[in-house]
C-alpha cells in the first residue's frame, strides 16, 4: 500500500471509531463550530493540538507556524486571530510551544537559512536580547530548551500589542492569555505564563 492510500485508509478507520463511540458525532459537527480556545502552536508533526489535550474535533480553532511566532506582519496568523475573537467569541487564547523545536533550534545555529531566513530571525532577535541567560547554562539541548520556554512568553507578549486585542478590551471583553511548553520527551504540557487582560487592567 501506497503511504499516501494508509492516510486514506487511516481516516475510514477514525470514521468508524468515532461513531461507535459517539454515534451523533458527524452530524452535530455539520451543524457549525464553537470552538472554546484559540491554540496558536508550531507546525511541528508531533505537536497536535486535538490529540495531546484529548479533545475531539471542534473543541480547538487552531493556527500554526514555524516555532509558533504571533507576528504583527503575519496577516495569517492575524486573521484567524481575529476571526476567533470576532466571530467565534474565543476568549482564551494559548500560545503553545514545545521542547526540541526546529526553528528554535535553528535561530541559534549561525547557519543562513535562505528563504527562512526572514521568519527565523526572529526568533534570533529573541535569542541576542536573552543571551547573557542563555550563555550562562551549561549545555546547547539547555539553551534550546530556555528559548524554546522564553520564545513563547515573548509571543504572548506580542498577542497584547495586536491593536484589535486591545479594542476588544477596550470594549469592555476579557480575554485570557496563556503560555503553554510541551514536552516531546514525556508528552506532557507546562503552563509557563498567564495573563487576563480586562478594562480594569488598561
Amino acid at each position: 500500500m501506497e503511504e499516501i492510500q494508509k492516510l486514506l485508509e487511516g481516516n475510514r478507520e477514525w470514521v468508524e471509531k468515532i461513531k461507535a463511540e459517539h454515534p451523533d458525532f458527524f452530524s452535530q459537527l455539520s451543524q457549525g463550530q464553537s470552538p472554546k480556545f484559540l491554540w496558536i502552536g508550531c507546525s511541528d508533526s508531533r505537536v497536535p493540538a486535538t490529540e495531546i489535550t484529548n479533545q475531539l474535533p471542534g473543541s480547538i480553532f487552531v493556527h500554526r507556524n514555524i516555532a509558533n511566532l504571533v507576528l504583527n506582519s503575519d496577516f495569517n496568523l492575524l486573521s484567524v486571530l481575529y476571526y476567533s475573537l470576532y466571530v467565534l467569541n474565543i476568549r482564551d487564547i494559548i500560545v503553545v510551544g514545545h521542547h526540541h523545536c526546529g526553528g528554535v533550534t535553528a535561530a541559534l545555529n549561525p547557519k543562513n537559512l535562505g528563504f527562512m531566513e526572514g521568519w527565523i530571525g526572529h526568533i534570533r532577535n529573541i535569542s541576542r536580547i536573552h543571551a547573557a541567560e542563555l550563555l550562562k547554562l551549561p549545555t546547547e539541548e539547555d539553551r534550546i530548551d530556555r528559548l524554546c520556554e522564553i520564545n513563547v512568553q515573548e509571543q504572548v507578549k506580542n498577542l497584547e500589542s495586536v491593536y484589535f486585542v486591545g479594542e476588544l478590551v477596550d470594549a469592555g471583553e476579557e480575554i485570557r492569555l496563556h503560555g503553554w511548553l510541551y514536552d516531546v520527551r514525556d508528552g506532557l504540557i507546562r503552563e509557563l505564563t498567564r495573563k487576563t487582560l480586562s478594562p480594569s487592567k488598561q
